[in-house]
C-alpha cells in the first residue's frame, strides 16, 4: 500500500524529486505587487496593500472587520486580549492543535484547559466540553464562569478547525452562550472552509487566520484578526499599532500596545495570493479526492470534510489503522522523497504545559496515534 500511495503522489504531482508537505504557489501578480510597494517606498504597515487585504479578507469570508497582523499568533494573543483573559484565568482549548494556539494563552499568562477532540471534524468537542464544565465549573452570583475548586475565571472557549475542517461551531456557540463564555475560533488552517454555508471566523466574536507560508494562501508571514464588531475592530487596530493616538506630529499612546501590524510587502503579496484563492481551492479540492478514492475500501480512513461542512483540505491526513502502519507509512514515504509528518504532539505531552488542566483526551491520544498528513501542495498554472 506504501508504494501505490507513493506511486499516486508522484503521478499527482508529476515529479521524481522531493515533493514537499505544502508549498507555497507564486504563479500571478506577486512580483508587480511586490514591486510596486517598494517603488511606493511604503513598505512598512502604512500603505495601500494593508487596506486593500483587510477590505478583501473581511468581503471573502464575511466578517464584520478584519484587522491584518504580522502572524497568526499575533491576531489570536490580541483577540484573546480584548476577550479580557487575564493573568492566571482558564481557557477551554484542544490537546490536539499546533502550539501557537496554547503559546497565544502564554502570552497573557493565562492557562489552557485541554479539551478532547470528535473524531469527524479533529476539532474541539462541544460534549467532552460540557462534560468537563459541569464537573469542574460552576456560574457564580454574578453570572461568571468560575472552576470550582480554585476559583478561577474561566473566560473563553477556544477551538482550533483542525487541518482547516470546521468544527461543531452551533453546538460550540451554545455552549458559550451557557457558560458565559467568550468563543474565539483558531481559524489559522481554515481559509476556505464554510460552515453550514458560513465562512469559518464569522461565528464567534473573534477568529484569528495565518498567512505563513505553508497556509491556503501566504504573505510570507502575517496573520487576520476577525472581528464580529465593529468596535472591537477599531480597538483592535488601536492596541495593534502601539495604541498611538492619530496626531500630525505627537507621539501620545493611551494605553499598553502591540507593534502588530502587517507591513505592506507582506500585505503585496498576500493581494496577490486571494486573486486565485478559487482556482487553489478547487486544486486542493481534487486532489483530496484523488486521494479519497485511494484509500476507498481500505483499512485506512481518509479524513473527509464533516457532513455540514466544505472544506479547503489545507493539509490531506489519513488514518491508519494501527501506530505501527502510521509509523512505517512514515518511515517509507520520508525515505522516498515524499513529505509526511505525522499530527503535533499532543499539549500535554510539552514540558510548558504538562501540569495544566485536562479532561479525558481519549480521542486525541488515539489521532496522536494514527494520523498521518499527506502532501497537499495545490497545482495552479499561471
Amino acid at each position: 500500500m506504501e508504494q501505490q500511495l507513493i506511486d499516486l503522489v508522484r503521478d499527482i504531482y508529476a515529479t521524481n524529486e522531493f515533493i514537499p508537505l505544502h508549498a507555497p504557489i507564486f504563479t500571478g501578480n506577486e512580483r508587480v505587487y511586490l514591486n510596486d510597494t517598494i517603488e511606493s517606498t511604503f513598505v512598512s504597515s502604512v500603505g495601500k496593500f494593508v487596506d486593500q487585504f483587510e477590505r478583501q479578507i473581511q468581503s471573502y469570508t464575511g466578517a464584520g472587520r478584519a484587522v491584518a497582523t504580522v502572524n497568526g499568533t499575533a491576531a489570536l494573543h490580541t483577540a484573546l486580549y480584548l476577550a479580557d483573559v487575564q493573568p492566571g484565568e482558564l481557557v477551554l482549548t484542544q490537546a490536539l492543535t499546533f502550539v501557537a494556539t496554547c503559546n497565544a494563552l502564554h502570552h497573557l499568562g493565562a492557562k489552557p484547559v485541554f479539551i478532547d477532540i470528535e473524531h469527524g471534524s479533529f476539532g474541539l468537542c462541544p460534549i467532552a466540553a460540557e462534560t468537563w464544565l459541569t464537573e469542574n465549573a460552576q456560574l457564580n452570583d454574578q453570572g461568571q464562569c468560575i472552576h470550582k475548586e480554585s476559583g478561577v475565571a474561566i473566560k473563553a472557549i477556544l477551538p482550533m478547525h483542525t487541518f482547516g475542517h470546521p468544527a461543531q461551531l452551533d453546538e460550540l456557540q451554545a455552549l458559550a452562550q451557557r457558560w458565559n463564555l467568550c468563543l474565539i475560533e483558531d481559524a489559522a488552517e481554515s481559509l476556505g472552509s464554510f460552515y453550514k454555508g458560513r465562512h469559518t471566523g464569522v461565528i464567534g466574536r473573534f477568529a484569528a487566520l495565518s498567512f505563513n507560508g505553508n497556509k491556503v494562501i501566504t504573505t510570507g508571514g502575517g496573520g487576520m484578526l476577525l472581528c464580529r464588531e465593529d468596535n472591537d475592530a477599531k480597538r483592535a487596530k488601536h492596541v495593534t499599532t502601539t495604541a498611538k493616538l492619530p496626531h500630525p506630529y505627537e507621539f501620545y499612546h493611551d494605553e499598553p500596545g502591540f507593534n502588530y501590524r502587517m507591513p505592506n510587502l507582506n500585505a503585496a503579496l498576500g493581494c496577490a495570493q486571494l486573486e486565485k484563492i478559487t482556482k487553489i481551492l478547487a486544486s486542493k479540492r481534487c486532489i483530496a479526492s484523488r486521494y479519497e478514492a485511494f484509500f476507498a475500501g481500505r483499512d485506512y480512513r481518509f479524513i473527509n470534510e464533516p457532513v455540514y461542512a466544505r472544506s479547503n483540505y489545507w493539509l490531506n491526513a489519513v488514518y491508519c489503522p494501527s501506530a505501527d502502519s502510521r509509523n512505517q507509512l512514515l518511515e517509507m514515504t520520508n525515505q522516498q522523497g515524499i513529505m509526511t509528518r505525522p499530527v503535533w504532539q499532543l499539549m500535554h505531552r510539552l514540558p510548558m504545559f504538562a501540569n495544566e488542566l485536562r479532561g479525558d483526551l481519549t480521542q486525541s491520544e488515539l489521532a496522536e496515534a494514527h494520523l498521518v498528513n499527506l502532501p497537499s501542495s495545490a497545482i495552479v498554472q499561471a
